[in-house]
């Protein structure tokens, strides 16, 4: 089998629902990173293909629609995947398997969303989902059974329950993840992997001013018994694209290029679909597993911390390794664009190996549904 490698990735800001990004279709944002991203990797050559994560989109191929909207060569062809949360880290992964096997030698892979652009959909008439609750509706349904927008929260809350992570617990992995985003935003650690694109200057999601009396504040979001669940201990909804470049050994010596990490191994799982949030966890188990390897030996994790409760968890089931998770913060201080975030963690990932000299790394994602995916690197 063939070795997987990363070039490099680039991401926009994250902008907040109704925020910076609020009237820029996901597929514009989406082309004006793919457009740096050649520039900056494969400036006189195309991909085999593009790989792109959405999960609130408007339907349809609109990873196709991205690649076109940014002018690149039309030969190239596109492919949208939608694992939800997932959705980028899926694409990564599926993109590493193409050239592992080699089909291909060069792929982008990442995704785009638009919290603020997104549908507002109708069940038809004769769904009895039309009849069972609202019929309009945002979310897709997850699991059987359960047809509320609010299927996440509610999972969330179940996962909380089961872990039995407290409010407090909760409330201070929050306060952790805007901590570690202030700092490595004051130390321009992301500067060059962000792009300032339609006027944005930084991440929206981050509030300097985060603390213990704000989380304490914070009002509950929704309405189950004992419930910890606020709106700063679970992550804003947001606006992005980000994407990473992937090649072969072949392809890297080619053009005598110098990657990033290599991709080691990647691995997906099913889990409780009714606690989705713990089953990041049990995908990066299996990875690991996979690799016979411990915890101790990976110098790097980022979890995409939809909920405080995926990273309470993790520093409750891992306390030798507690520091290594999200050191620059996670998606409760920057946010979720869905689609987007798989390629976002990765791409700090990968960031923080390369500032802090690690050696492994590993990235993380719980999907609606109770699916996991992780993928497992070697810094260059």
């Amino acid at each position: 089998m063939n070795h997987v490698y990363i070039l490099g990735g680039l991401r926009s800001h994250f902008g907040v629902r109704y925020g910076i990004f609020k009237t820029i279709r996901p597929e514009i944002l989406g082309a004006e990173v793919l457009k740096e991203l050649k520039k900056r990797y494969f400036p006189r050559g195309n991909p085999d293909v593009f790989l792109c994560g959405n999960a609130v989109g408007p339907g349809g191929n609109i990873g196709r629609l991205t690649w076109l909207e940014a002018g690149l060569a039309k030969q190239v062809p596109a492919l949208t995947l939608d694992l939800q949360c997932a959705s980028g880290l899926a694409a990564i992964d599926m993109a590493a398997a193409k050239i592992r096997s080699g089909d291909c030698d060069l792929v982008v892979a990442g995704g785009v969303e638009s919290a603020s652009l997104v549908p507002r959909r109708i069940y038809a008439e004769q769904d009895e989902r039309s009849r069972l609750r609202n019929p309009e509706f945002t979310a897709a349904q997850f699991i059987p059974k359960e047809f509320g927008d609010d299927a996440m929260l509610l999972g969330a809350e179940r996962a909380a329950k089961k872990a039995e992570i407290s409010r407090e617990e909760a409330d201070e992995a929050a306060l952790l993840s805007h901590q570690k985003a202030l700092m490595a935003r004051g130390k321009g650690y992301l500067n060059d992997v962000i792009l300032s694109l339609f006027g944005s200057t930084e991440d929206e999601a981050i509030r300097p001013r985060m603390g213990r009396r704000l989380l304490a504040r914070a009002p509950r979001v929704t309405k189950v018994k004992d419930g910890i669940l606020t709106s700063a201990n679970a992550c804003t909804m947001n606006d992005g694209a980000a994407f990473v470049v992937l090649a072969s050994a072949s392809w890297i010596e080619k053009h005598h290029a110098a990657p990033w990490a290599e991709v080691l191994g990647t691995q997906m799982v099913g889990g409780d679909p009714r606690r989705p949030p713990l089953s990041a966890d049990l995908a990066v188990e299996a990875l690991l597993d996979k690799w016979g390897m411990i915890y101790r030996q990976v110098d790097a994790f980022e979890y995409n911390e939809a909920f405080a409760v995926i990273s309470a968890h993790f520093y409750k089931t891992h306390p030798e390794v507690a520091d290594r998770l999200n050191g620059w913060g996670g998606a409760l201080a920057y946010g979720h664009p869905y689609g987007a975030s798989g390629a976002e963690i990765m791409i700090h990932l990968l960031r923080r190996l390369q500032v802090g000299n690690g050696k492994y790394g590993v990235a993380a994602i719980p999907a609606a549904g109770g699916v996991g995916e992780a993928i497992l690197v070697r810094n260059m």
